[in-house]
């Protein structure tokens, strides 16, 4: 979530604090913000505990990030030179080649779906190759295709 939808949201709990000390009940205030009985229940509860300052944004969720902005930088240059630059011959990225590049380059680990994540918090998004591979040999593809599909389809 944004940093601007947190302030929208912790704004209209600070709007249901003042309808609280008004004496408001539950439905009214619900009613009125336009979110759930039960959310309004739980923002009472933690008012009740500790104040407007309980209803205060706690900021982003979400583990922080392991690599430093510095190593972000460092990682997008290396996912830019393409996976050749690393040793792989062909020239597509996968999860489990960048959770492996980042532990050789920072000694970090990462789940696939952490690094699907971090890729898409640095700006990589999953594309489809553009064009065939290199490997790709079309006189095997049509031997396979005279040969052994009338088999494989039937």
């Amino acid at each position: 979530m944004s940093s601007a939808a947190r302030q929208r949201r912790e704004a209209v709990r600070r709007r249901a604090a003042e309808m609280f000390a008004q004496g408001e009940p539950t439905t009214q205030v619900a009613a009125r913000l336009r979110v759930s009985e039960k959310s309004v229940r739980q923002w009472r509860r933690a008012w009740k505990a500790g104040g407007d300052e309980a209803l205060a944004s706690t900021g982003a969720g979400g583990s922080t990030c392991k690599l430093t902005d510095e190593q972000l930088h460092w990682l997008a240059e290396v996912l830019d030179a393409g996976p050749a630059a690393r040793g792989w011959a062909d020239q597509r990225w996968t999860l489990a080649r960048v959770a492996e590049v980042i532990r050789q380059l920072f000694g970090v680990d990462y789940t696939l779906r952490g690094v699907s994540y971090l890729l898409h918090r640095i700006g990589y998004t999953v594309q489809v190759p553009a064009r065939r591979a290199v490997e790709r040999d079309p006189e095997q593809i049509a031997g396979w295709r005279r040969r052994r599909w009338p088999a494989v389809k039937d």
